[in-house]
């Protein structure tokens, strides 16, 4: 991405170039170059979104008929993810070789949405003692926004996305200012299929932009629900605005996860776990390593296993497919990295890596005092802390205020397991490092600052709904003498 693309925002049918300036200049990450200011949607168009979101209401046809519309953008999605995967890398750095895998889930989000409403998630049925049924309905919400990070934003937008439109809702996009352009070449997609299908214009919307955008857009009160996935005092703010309107907020917001290695795991298990966890998406996710926790006096054999498997990882341009692990996205993120790691104390084991751009070893501390590993850096950086006792263990990976994901590495199975369900985390993975969850249908809570309310296959779609209960009492009354 040597130069900035034009964004377009997609308001009630219609495509427009956007013209208001951001703030901020964008990077190509790979070369550090600036290509341009960001440029997002102007006052007026977030407010004619909002205003044909609100005047649809909700999405009226079955269920079915929603499914079988679900399909047909899955169809037209999956013929543009290798666009979109490509986008995202340049956009964010992250290499081409971990944008495509993640890009199965472009097409996927769509195609699962709809088969969660073939099985009558939103449609059930009690009997009562006297034979009389009670139907129960999942209904929309209402005009819904979703709004998505910059390091994996079109994977995240799909599944938004599906599950508010598959729930009925009228749906705003809005990704974040420094990636706008794989999940503007989803929309694209969406939008297309809708079209074809005769769905009403205003149905999905995209809105570019940054924190002006996003506060408009989650601040007004026709908009009925809102998920948000990003950093911790953004989710604050929209928290903050969605309970003034007393309206349903999903937060996936950060972590500072713990990896524990037990007394009797393999040293180069425990290795190539911790390299994993520091060098996805270059190690700017959520669900990233943040303390290292290991067995006392084996913290330098161990960090030093792990810097050897990094030193072997290959840099470089993220759209070469050899690539392993590339630059930060933006020179101004990699500068807070770097601050936040200077600031841990300690001694600093860096990886004997060097990259193009806005490139930055990942790197492990050790000898900080737990009290200033509380944090989340949000980049390839964690801290090592020893433990002498499997409870001290347990106490340093329950030592922050945070809660996404927790890892366990052990030989013995069932004692690793009986470690990983004393840790407070909304998914613990014993001897496993993947960006993926454990099952496809279990869900994805988080745990304290990690967010609130649950992600998932079928609870990101219940996300979007509200259960209506209808049935005839048969005129009981509480004090009826006969």
């Amino acid at each position: 991405m040597n130069e900035r693309r034009q964004v377009n925002d997609l308001v009630n049918g219609g495509w427009a170039a956007c013209a208001t300036p951001v703030g901020i200049d964008l990077e190509d990450p790979a070369t550090g170059t600036v290509t341009g200011p960001a440029l997002g949607s102007s006052a007026e168009r977030v407010s004619s979104a909002i205003a044909a979101a609100d005047e649809l209401g909700s999405w009226s046809i079955p269920a079915g008929a929603r499914a079988e519309i679900l399909d047909s953008v899955a169809a037209s999605v999956a013929e543009a993810v290798p666009e979109i995967v490509a986008l995202e890398t340049a956009a964010t750095g992250v290499p081409i070789r971990q944008t495509t895998p993640l890009g199965m889930i472009l097409a996927g989000a769509f195609t699962l949405a709809a088969a969660q409403l073939r099985t009558g998630l939103l449609t059930s049925r009690a009997t009562r003692e006297d034979g009389r049924e009670v139907l129960v309905e999942r209904l929309p919400w209402g005009p819904a926004a979703c709004l998505v990070p910059w390091n994996a934003p079109a994977p995240m937008a799909a599944h938004k996305v599906a599950n508010a439109l598959a729930a009925g809702c009228p749906t705003i996009l809005k990704p974040s200012e420094y990636a706008p352009y794989g999940t503007e070449r989803l929309a694209v997609a969406i939008d297309t299929a809708l079209r074809a299908a005769g769905a009403p214009p205003a149905l999905f919307q995209l809105l570019h932009g940054g924190a002006a955008v996003g506060a408009h857009l989650v601040g007004d009160a026709r908009i009925r629900a809102v998920s948000f996935t990003g950093g911790l005092a953004a989710g604050r703010a929209v928290a903050s605005a969605c309970a003034y309107d007393i309206k349903p907020v999903q937060l996936e917001l950060g972590g500072n996860n713990p990896l524990i290695v037990l007394p009797d795991a393999d040293e180069e298990v425990a290795a190539r776990a911790a390299a994993d966890l520091l060098t996805t998406l270059n190690g700017q996710w959520c669900r990233a390593l943040g303390r290292l926790i290991v067995p006392a006096g084996r913290e330098r054999a161990i960090v030093g296993a792990i810097l050897d498997r990094l030193a072997a990882l290959r840099t470089g341009d993220p759209a070469d497919p050899a690539t392993d692990y590339g630059p930060l996205i933006h020179s101004g993120h990699r500068a807070t990295v770097e601050k936040a790691r200077d600031e841990l104390g300690g001694e600093l084991h860096s990886a004997a890596l060097t990259g193009p751009g806005n490139f930055l070893a990942p790197a492990l501390v050790t000898g900080a005092d737990p009290a200033r590993t509380t944090d989340e850096i949000f980049g390839p950086v964690a801290a090592v802390h020893g433990y002498r006792s499997v409870d001290e263990a347990v106490a340093l990976a329950n030592g922050t205020r945070y809660g996404l994901e927790g890892y366990v590495v052990g030989t013995d199975e069932r004692a690793a397991l009986a470690v990983a369900g004393r840790v407070r985390a909304g998914e613990v993975k014993v001897n496993g490092s993947s960006v993926m969850s454990l099952h496809l249908f279990t869900p994805r809570p988080a745990w304290g600052l990690s967010g609130y309310s649950e992600e998932g296959t079928a609870e990101t779609l219940l996300f979007f709904t509200n259960p209506r209960v209808i049935g005839v009492e048969n005129g009981f009354a509480l004090h009826n003498p006969s």
